[in-house]
């Protein structure tokens, strides 16, 4: 239990400055190798009691550092564009790259403390942000980032001994703010809500620093010592072993994808009129969505040649070009790999209204990277409760998320592969890579198996679409998506004019 009582620790100014001239040279030295190894970002978040120091120290912590390589980030009330995202969006678009230090002087325990305290959320939402946070905490520390958590205490008899000092010296009371008095008054209140707060997110990933802050020189000491700790052990830690790809079974093992009826097929013809029906219909739903604020996010998965490109191609032809984007993803840029495994995903997430599409997606981690061995084991394996925590966030923040595997027989994807190689306009179409990955057929399903049952969940299932006929593979994905759009229409509550998709059961 944590016990933000009054602890009296202090420190003469001549000791602060001779440990000063100690620990300014190392964290300069210690800054300087996390420069030049890469390997990981630091986060450190000030928090604590309204005139505890909070910018004191981000302050003299930007003094202390070099600062081409600290990032300070103060966050406000959210910004237009902020609300029409999860709410850990912002901080994910803030995370400081390998190599650098990111200061983080209000966070995303912000709002949850401050809504608690003036009970404008009820306790049951209060624990679940923070075990949000927990979630994400423990994802950054998975990727390496360190991340070290400073609350600055203030006991109540030290909070009015420093508002009647402040209120004595007209030099210094405009440092005794109205939302310092605001917070006073409800110090009791704050107190209680702090204490749970910081019990519940002290985890082995990332834990609490308390520091009594009445006295500015053991407060910046203790601040910088503790930070200069903590980035020495890390440089410390040992390489993790390079990834190995996975084995390939020699056998096609029995999947349960082999339970899905491919042989389904619709004519050219039928196809043309029903595709023409359902664009039509998404036409309308997707501008609904737009006006009310409802955006989309669609995942598009399947075997190389299963018929993404294609799916994705029939759906944009009906959507309004100025609120969709498709998002291609490869592999990992540079600046990609210098940040959290998702960080790139979040980047792309749409605002309100607007519909991302996803050519292949964060599912990389658990079927290329996984049998390639671009990644840990434990990479991998953690990252499907990952995956479906962020795209708990997704639905939770009111989007519509599809996620599509395309699925085609190994034989129908060797056609496929050798039509591309004969067909001029298509020879972009296939790879080297494509024939390598062909070879791996066996080890990917198992990979496929083991996603699907992993990330097929209440908030965000799997759409399996029999994909060896193309044109039933168009139509499936299109209705799939026109009665997503119609459910969330209707969930929104609001009257509006509709196609027909408007009364599914």
């Amino acid at each position: 239990m944590f016990e933000l009582a009054e602890i009296g620790n202090s420190l003469s100014k001549e000791e602060h400055k001779k440990q000063e001239q100690e620990l300014r040279p190392a964290l300069i030295e210690a800054q300087q190798e996390m420069k030049k190894q890469k390997k990981f970002a630091v986060i450190v978040i000030i928090g604590g009691v309204e005139g505890a120091g909070k910018t004191e120290t981000v302050n003299f912590l930007s003094s202390w550092l070099d600062p081409r390589g600290v990032e300070v980030n103060a966050f406000g009330p959210l910004s237009e564009e902020e609300k029409e995202r999860p709410r850990l969006y912002r901080f994910w678009r803030a995370l400081p790259p390998k190599g650098k230090i990111g200061i983080f002087f209000g966070s995303w325990y912000t709002d949850p403390i401050v809504a608690r305290a003036f009970k404008t959320i009820k306790k049951v939402e209060f624990v679940n942000q923070l075990q949000q946070i927990n979630s994400f905490e423990s994802h950054l520390h998975d990727e390496g980032v360190l991340i070290i958590k400073f609350w600055l205490h203030l006991s109540k008899k030290a909070q009015i001994r420093r508002h009647k000092k402040l209120s004595k010296d007209p030099k210094k009371s405009w440092r005794l703010s109205k939302l310092d008095k605001e917070y006073f008054k409800l110090y009791n209140r704050f107190y209680k809500v702090s204490e749970g707060a910081l019990r519940i997110t002290s985890t082995g990933a990332a834990a609490w620093n308390v520091i009594e802050s009445e006295n500015d020189e053991y407060r910046e000491i203790t601040v910088a010592r503790t930070l200069l700790d903590a980035i020495k052990n890390k440089l410390k830690e040992k390489p993790r072993e390079a990834p190995q790809p996975m084995p390939i079974p020699k056998v096609q093992p029995h999947s349960p994808l082999d339970n899905i009826d491919l042989s389904k097929k619709m004519s050219k013809a039928e196809h043309l009129k029903k595709v023409e029906k359902l664009q039509g219909e998404i036409n309308i739903l997707s501008n609904k969505a737009f006006e009310r604020g409802i955006s989309s996010v669609l995942v598009f998965e399947g075997w190389d040649a299963g018929g993404k490109g294609g799916n994705i191609r029939r759906l944009t032809m009906c959507l309004d070009a100025w609120h969709y984007r498709v998002i291609s993803i490869a592999a990992p840029s540079q600046a990609e790999k210098a940040q959290p495994y998702l960080w790139r995903f979040w980047m792309h997430l749409p605002r309100d209204g607007r519909i991302a599409i996803f050519d292949r997606s964060w599912y990389g981690r658990v079927l290329v990277e996984r049998v390639e061995g671009f990644c840990q084991t434990e990479d991998w394996q953690r990252a499907y409760s990952e995956i479906n925590d962020f795209e708990t966030q997704i639905v939770g923040s009111g989007c519509v998320l599809v996620k599509y595997w395309l699925h085609v027989s190994k034989e129908e994807q060797l056609r496929r592969f050798n039509e591309r190689k004969k067909i001029a306009y298509k020879n972009y179409k296939i790879t080297d890579e494509d024939w390598r990955n062909r070879e791996k057929w066996n080890a990917y399903l198992v990979a496929v198996d083991e996603m699907l049952a992993r990330t097929s969940t209440d908030v965000a299932p799997w759409t399996i679409i029999s994909a060896n006929d193309k044109y039933y593979a168009r139509v499936q994905g299109l209705r799939s998506y026109r009665d997503a759009l119609a459910r969330a229409l209707k969930k929104s509550g609001k009257k509006v004019k509709s196609p027909e998709a408007l009364k599914l059961s």
